[in-house]
């Protein structure tokens, strides 16, 4: 059918998959919501483009599929921007489509123009390019979903100008077969077989596994692997939930403490599946892994450039790579790592924790333990998440989610909201401080207008706790980490959210039960004194 090509795109996304967007309508891109409704698409309506784009983002971490957001030329694409850089840096799969003008060199003064829009976000995403005519959008739409299912899932950008989206265009092409992710069938047997010839004969053979792998690997088969070795297991804060939390060798999400790098020289061993080694990984400089006794396995070329010359890389999937080691035989190897080892080191681990961030972890226990099963949390850059990230062992992968490259402040609670979207009747949950809160407190509407029961969980210390610890550390006099902060709880109740101000830990159980009942999202405010 002929029609205009903004509303033809919205058909064509819903050919190839695509239920929900996430966006806000603009005079610029009206013609792109044209076919919304008779597509039969989804549309979330956001309060900024930045809730917007977490929502995306939390969209696609729940469900594995693109999240696809709408949004105008000019400013619009600016306040996406953030969103966009949190995607690239954690590989999310985020498909932002925008307006913009077919002109801003000769004409100047125009409606939301920018100096050039395209290039602005290509410095936060894989790629932005721009459509003039709707064979070139059908044409980059389908190469952002193909690349989205056959590699390392980072955000595009199509741009559109306005009269591309206003004139007519035939349908796009019936859409063609998913693309499949890359295959260990790269590997052959024969070097299968030496990895696990060098994992029998190591003494402490050790996985190290990152996010990556979070996606489509059951803990079972991991499992099967790491018991087939006799191997300990350390795992990423984005890998969390991939190892069974009863498994003995288990080290946890403890990659980031320094402790991990001597693991790490000790083991004769180490495999590190889907995992970068980045400094967000670290926070060191050097992993500590032996070179030479190091495997690598990793879809993305650049993250097996950087590993040492001496050590063996293999450009695959992970889940595959690990289908066919497991495949590869049935006999236990005994290590000489033993659980009382293991266990030992996990709770000087906690120690430091709570040496760290004194107060925090009996408030992470008790919030852990009200949960029900299979709850998917959207945590912010908080103190609270900061330590409960690293004792907080989860049953399933891919059920933590965290802005852990490019950092942002605000992300949880639009991400959870895109989340609970994805996830309709599952329990969903959102972990924020204080001030991020503060930064897309308005998607609270939105929230409210779903009718989500949606525990937010709100940490508040009145301040910015890690920086001003932060300056004191670096002897600097603490300056501009206090803040006045609103009444939180009336705030959430202007928008029509339900509240609870628990005094106790019991209390603050029984509100976060509570909240998961609600028709309405409940903001829970929890100050540090709370397990005093």
């Amino acid at each position: 059918m002929n029609r205009p090509l903004g509303a033809q795109i919205s058909h064509m996304l819903k050919a190839r998959g695509v239920s929900h967007i996430f966006g806000i309508p603009g005079v610029h891109n009206q013609e792109m919501y044209r076919g919304i409704e008779e597509a039969g698409l989804v549309h979330v309506l956001a309060r900024h483009e930045q809730g917007a784009g977490f929502m995306a983002d939390g969209y696609a971490r729940a469900t594995g599929k693109p999240g696809v957001a709408y949004v105008i030329t000019g400013p619009g694409l600016c306040n996406i921007m953030t969103p966009m850089g949190q995607a690239y840096s954690d590989s999310v799969p985020v498909l932002v489509i925008s307006s913009c003008l077919p002109d801003v060199t000769g004409i100047r003064g125009q409606l939301h123009q920018m100096k050039d829009q395209r290039i602005a976000g290509a410095a936060v995403c894989d790629w932005s390019e721009e459509a003039r005519d709707a064979a070139t959008a059908y044409a980059l739409v389908d190469r952002a979903l193909m690349e989205f299912g056959t590699g390392r899932q980072r955000p595009k950008h199509i741009q559109v100008t306005i009269p591309a989206l206003e004139g007519l265009a035939d349908a796009a092409r019936a859409p063609a077969r998913d693309g499949q992710r890359p295959v260990a069938a790269q590997i052959s047997a024969d070097q299968v077989a030496s990895v696990a010839e060098a994992l029998a004969q190591a003494r402490r053979p050790l996985f190290l596994l990152g996010g990556g792998l979070a996606r489509g690997m059951a803990q079972a088969d991991l499992g099967h692997v790491l018991q087939r070795f006799g191997a300990a297991a350390l795992t990423s804060y984005a890998g969390r939930g991939l190892v069974a939390p009863d498994y003995p060798l288990s080290l946890g999400a403890g990659l980031a403490r320094p402790g991990s790098a001597e693991v790490l020289a000790q083991s004769d061993c180490v495999v590190v599946i889907g995992c970068d080694l980045a400094q967000v990984d670290l926070w060191r400089d050097d992993a500590g892994t032996p070179p030479g006794k190091t495997i690598h396995v990793n879809i993305d070329p650049e993250v097996l450039a950087r590993a040492h010359p001496a050590d063996t890389r293999f450009l695959c999937d992970g889940a595959d790579f690990l289908a066919m080691l497991g495949a590869g035989g049935t006999g236990a190897h005994r290590s000489e790592w033993t659980a009382d080892d293991v266990a030992a080191i996990r709770g000087r681990w906690r120690a430091e924790v709570e040496a760290e961030r004194p107060g925090i972890l009996p408030v992470v226990d008790a919030l852990r333990d009200c949960l029900p099963g299979g709850t998917m949390i959207y945590s912010d850059m908080t103190q609270f998440a900061y330590a409960a990230k690293e004792v907080w062992d989860m049953d399933r992968p891919g059920h933590w989610h965290h802005p852990t490259g490019f950092g942002t402040l605000g992300y949880a609670t639009p991400a959870a909201i895109g989340g609970a979207v994805a996830r309709p009747g599952k329990p969903t949950m959102a972990i924020i401080g204080d001030y991020g809160f503060q930064y897309t407190v308005q998607e609270l509407a939105t929230a409210v207008e779903l009718e989500l029961s949606l525990p937010i969980f709100l940490w508040d210390n009145g301040k910015l706790g890690e920086i001003e610890d932060s300056m004191v550390g670096a002897q600097i006099a603490p300056n501009a980490v206090h803040q006045r902060n609103p009444d939180f709880v009336k705030l959430a109740e202007a928008y029509g959210a339900r509240s609870a101000a628990p005094q106790t830990l019991d209390a603050m159980q029984e509100a976060v039960r509570a909240a998961f009942d609600a028709p309405v999202p409940t903001l829970i405010r929890v100050t540090p004194g709370i397990a005093e």
